[in-house]
């Protein structure tokens, strides 16, 4: 199991209300009674945080916020000394506008070399005035921004991260030698950014349809900038720099493709892990989350791998407030649009508990992301003035973005920032963080956080590694159920009523702690046994 520490808002040091290394480090302890296997880091490097880190000045260097590159070692030493290993971020796709290529490349005439590192290229229109195409960016807005000598360069995301041209071997090289340089210091794999975006038709046709959403999955076969067959050219070589490293390292994609696609990225040669999105986005749904699983399953089964299982990450809104949510509401626009009034907090949570379960029984990979083993909902109703994240401006304050996912974690019931640092946290935490505090949940043996620790280390022991389940045929229509080799079966009731266990059941483990000894399972409820 791999957890997700958003570095930004996972631990502050130094008490400059920005979470830091020093700070992951001071909590590897927890990491490691928690259970976990790796940690993997959102971007660290050295950025002006137009994008949370996303926007990468310099891959080979710590943002100065975070720590030292000295740090990231001590890191990664104390890691590996707790046998947890550490996967880094890595973003290919785009650079920050602050990355020495593109300054050079602005600074440079149209037509010079270093312009071929990225997509720069001349407007439409008699005067050059419109954008090369009709592409949106996924944060809003066109994806291309017009430079002060009137030619225009491409991002995808914010207008402060433009796109590489992967099609340039300078930058085909640049990023073997990142892997390299990473793997150097001990990093233990790598989860890759936009993974499926790099390739780009380099006709540049203007396109028929395009969506604005946040994540996007193409929709368009043979599109001109999504799941491009090219980009497969581009992760060999980098399994190629994996494959010669001693470290028996691995990478998994961010490939926001259709189902039917991810297969293409686990091939043998390619990615080891690719997350299983469509997972992530079903509804508390039973059909929903069975076909999504099933269909998981059998596409990393074809081509020899194992399907990789996230409930949330920093891009989505919180599962314990989704699933709060009644069927049918668009999550992302419920965050502006509302109304908020239809959220059952005491549901989500609820069907949090069920749902962890339901993951860490199946087989393949689990990542979690930090603060859902203390049951964080989405801090949803962040005042305007103090969202960070561009989707918010970029798109002209049509979607809020993903701030509400990334408010720093309550490690303590009280102190200014609930034990986070020792002074105010970058982002404003709600009263109510205190009471789900690290600490306040330790002590408490029904806690969510006590669940994740029972599960984790029931899974280690019960649930094998193979990628085989057995689906059942409970006597209830609404109840998923499953069994794997070794006997244990997991049961999810979706119904609305208790349902019976069978007569002979051992219950290993139930996400409603009240009901473990009663022989039923009651609604929105998951249970271990054998």
């Amino acid at each position: 199991m791999i957890y997700q520490v958003y570095v930004r808002s996972f631990a502050d040091s130094d008490g400059d209300g920005t979470g830091d290394i020093n700070g992951i480090r001071s909590r590897l302890p927890y990491l490691a009674d928690l259970g976990v296997d790796g940690l993997w880091v959102n971007p660290w490097y050295t950025s002006p945080l137009h994008d949370g880190g996303y926007d990468v000045a310099d891959y080979r260097e710590i943002n100065p916020i975070y720590g030292t590159l000295q740090d990231a070692r001590d890191l990664i030493r104390e890691a590996h000394a707790a046998d947890i290993k550490v996967i880094v971020d890595l973003v290919p796709n785009h650079t920050s506008a602050q990355h020495e290529w593109f300054q050079e490349a602005i600074q440079s005439p149209p037509n010079h070399p270093s312009r071929n590192r990225y997509h720069i290229r001349p407007g439409k229109g008699t005067d050059g005035s419109e954008p090369p195409t009709n592409w949106l960016s996924v944060f809003g807005g066109p994806a291309w921004e017009r430079l002060p000598d009137g030619e225009w360069y491409l991002h995808l995301f914010d207008h402060t991260q433009p796109d590489l041209n992967w099609a340039n071997p300078e930058v085909q090289d640049e990023f073997r030698d990142i892997f390299r340089f990473w793997l150097a210091l001990g990093a233990d794999g790598f989860r890759v950014d936009v993974a499926h975006g790099l390739a780009k038709d380099m006709s540049f046709p203007d396109i028929p349809t395009e969506t604005e959403e946040l994540l996007v999955t193409a929709k368009l076969r043979n599109h001109p900038f999504w799941d491009r067959d090219d980009v497969h050219t581009y992760i060999r070589q980098w399994r190629e720099v994996l494959d010669a490293s001693p470290n028996n390292s691995m990478m998994v994609a961010e490939a926001w493709v259709a189902p039917e696609r991810v297969h293409l990225y686990l091939r043998p040669d390619e990615y080891h892990q690719s997350f299983a999105f469509n997972f992530l986005e079903s509804s508390w749904n039973p059909e929903e989350l069975t076909t999504s699983i099933q269909k998981a399953l059998d596409d990393a089964g074809s081509v020899g791998a194992v399907p990789t299982w996230a409930l949330s990450n920093h891009d989505v809104v919180r599962h314990a407030t989704r699933y709060g949510l009644p069927e049918g509401v668009e999550w992302r626009k419920w965050l502006l649009e509302g109304p908020h009034d239809l959220l059952d907090a005491d549901l989500g949570q609820r069907r949090a508990r069920a749902a962890i379960m339901l993951m860490l029984a199946l087989p393949g990979s689990a990542y979690l992301y930090q603060g859902e083993e203390l049951g964080l909902p989405e801090v949803w109703d962040l005042p305007e003035e103090v969202l960070d994240d561009p989707v918010w401006e970029q798109s002209g304050h049509t979607t809020k973005g993903r701030d509400g996912c990334r408010v720093p974690l309550p490690w303590t019931a009280n102190g200014p920032s609930f034990g986070f640092g020792a002074g105010p946290p970058w982002l404003p935490q709600p009263a109510y963080f205190g009471n789900l505090s690290a600490a306040n949940q330790a002590l408490d043996p029904e806690s969510m956080l006590q669940l994740y620790r029972s599960a984790l280390r029931l899974r280690r022991a019960l649930v094998p590694a193979s990628d085989e389940i057995e689906w059942l045929v409970p006597h209830h229509p609404k109840v998923v159920a499953f069994r794997r080799a070794g006997g244990l079966q997991c049961w999810v009731n979706f119904s609305r009523g208790e349902i019976a266990l069978p007569d002979e059941a051992t219950v290993q483990l139930m996400s409603d702690p009240a009901e473990t000894d009663t022989g039923k399972l009651p609604p929105d409820a998951c249970v271990w046994f054998n």
